[in-house]
């Protein structure tokens, strides 16, 4: 066998078998996707799948290898398929809680492990954020301590895990109290206690989310193990693979660009020069699998530290996306718009307001009124006050600019060879924006809104009459001011105008 500093990624993976926690997540299913493509000679793929919403593990996994990513997979190398191996369990549990016969395989066929199983909700409360990401993480931690043969632990974390720091560099941030100590204070407070104690506990993290990881890092940061953190920023549709523009949830800028194409989002809290940090999904995931190989390798005494995310040298600002993802969207329109598209950001908390007032909620009473009186549910309400919700959660986000320092992430792309470079593609720099966001808005028709090619032309049309009568209410309310002012006015010039005597009185 050639020496191990040799050794592509395929060359280090054949032969292994990997273990992955929220395989079942939109960047967990990219993960496993990538390891069947560019891993051939892999071992078998353990995923670990919980029972959701009724749905036994075996069922949701097999509907997922019926979907994308893996409709590649199935229709090429189908026998690849075999190699994804279930596991029934729950990161939340002791043991993950799993069968006897299950955790005996792991720890004796095991020797690559990737954590990431979260809950990436903004707004949980402090005890389910802790539950899900840190606890979780710490159960697998224990468990992964008890394989024989270990060769890498990846930790899939976010960049966005210290916002309290201007600058993010690649490496650990302690936190201000033991997550042990957090974990044995939620599990031991009622929930009262816990949502009065939460804000001081957060310490300046925005959300419950960010704490959370921060908490989940300082785990893995003295666990002891060959492992590595990978975090990425903003993780969106695919550049590449498994097709371009490949996105299924409507997480951050995938659902704000939903929103705004359907006419449903007319303004938004946000800094039009400040820099958005993306990361296309199979960009970030190469990334972590690249991580892997050079833990792997390396062997490093404490953990190495990544951030994946797009560098200085192909920028990105809200304004161009904003800008460029409008031009798209009408361009290319989603089915079942409301409105035309329209509005914009702005950086005033009042004028943000007032446009969410007279665009956002007026419009929605005035509409479902008309829609009541014809007998049917109004609904239009309903969905403002959860579209605002979620602008309201993401403000903090829009509104501020973080310096991401990526330069292990650049080293590790020159550390591979000129076959993985091409096989594990990383380099942001590469990508056009305007012709990513073109791919990515058609990516969300498809995929996310489920809106045939086909549905393109009569979209258009629809879009069309659209833009005639957002000009005519835009007309008729501008008349309507304007007269409002001028009979407003009116009869005080009248009153300044009549001859007044004092000696009347």
């Amino acid at each position: 066998m050639a020496d191990s500093e040799t050794l592509s990624v395929a060359e280090w993976f054949r032969g292994r078998n990997i273990f992955v926690t929220g395989g079942t997540g939109f960047m967990g299913k990219v993960l496993i996707y990538k390891l069947l493509l560019s891993c051939h000679d892999l071992g078998n793929v353990f995923v670990l799948v919980r029972k959701k919403k009724e749905v036994d593990p075996h069922t949701r996994l097999q509907h997922m290898i019926q979907q994308e990513p893996f409709k590649v997979i199935k229709e090429k190398y189908p026998e690849r398929l075999k190699k994804i191996i279930l596991v029934p369990g729950e990161t939340t549990t002791k043991d993950l809680a799993l069968s006897t016969a299950d955790k005996e395989r792991l720890l004796r066929e095991v020797s690559v492990v990737f954590h990431m199983a979260a809950n990436v909700k903004f707004d949980l409360s402090l005890k389910e954020a802790v539950r899900i990401n840190t606890l979780g993480t710490m159960n697998v931690l224990n468990l992964v301590k008890q394989i024989a043969d270990l060769g890498a632990f990846i930790h899939v974390s976010t960049a966005f895990c210290q916002c309290t720091e201007p600058v993010l560099e690649e490496r650990a941030y302690p936190t201000t109290i033991r997550p042990e100590v957090v974990i044995d204070t939620v599990n031991n407070l009622t929930d009262e206690v816990i949502a009065a104690m939460t804000p001081k506990m957060l310490d300046g993290q925005p959300n419950t989310y960010a704490f959370s990881k921060s908490l989940s890092e300082e785990l893995v940061q003295k666990c002891g193990l060959p492992a590595g953190v990978a975090r990425p920023s903003i993780v969106i549709a695919s550049m590449k693979e498994p097709v371009s523009g490949w996105v299924e949830n409507m997480n951050g800028p995938t659902g704000l660009m939903v929103g705004a194409g359907k006419g449903v989002i007319r303004t938004v809290l946000c800094n039009y020069d400040y820099l958005l940090n993306v990361i296309p999904c199979d960009m970030a995931i190469n990334a972590v699998i690249a991580l892997a190989w050079k833990v792997g390798i390396e062997k490093p005494p404490k953990p190495i530290f990544m951030n994946v995310t797009n560098g200085t040298e192909n920028p990105l600002s809200w304004g161009s996306a904003v800008n460029t993802g409008k031009k798209h969207a009408t361009t290319y329109p989603f089915t079942g718009v409301l409105w035309y598209p329209g509005g914009s950001a702005t950086t005033s908390k009042f004028y943000h307001w007032i446009r969410v007032i007279f665009f956002h909620f007026l419009p929605a009473y005035v509409l479902d009124a008309l829609i009541a009186l014809t007998g049917n549910k109004p609904f239009l309400v309903r969905v403002q006050h959860k579209v605002n919700a979620g602008i309201e959660l993401i403000q903090y986000y829009t509104t501020k600019q973080w310096d991401f320092r990526n330069d292990r992430m650049k080293k590790l792309q020159l550390e591979l060879n000129e076959s993985d470079r091409e096989e594990f593609f990383m380099d942001t720099s590469s990508i056009s924006w305007d012709d990513y966001m073109l791919r990515y808005v058609l990516g969300i028709r498809q995929y996310c809104l489920k809106d045939d090619p086909s549905t393109i032309p009569r979209a258009q049309k629809v879009l069309r009459y659209l833009y005639f009568a957002d000009w005519f209410v835009k007309i008729s309310l501008t008349l309507f001011f304007m007269w409002f002012i001028y009979s407003w006015i009116s009869p005080i010039r009248e009153l300044a105008a009549t001859p007044f005597d004092v000696h009347e009185i």
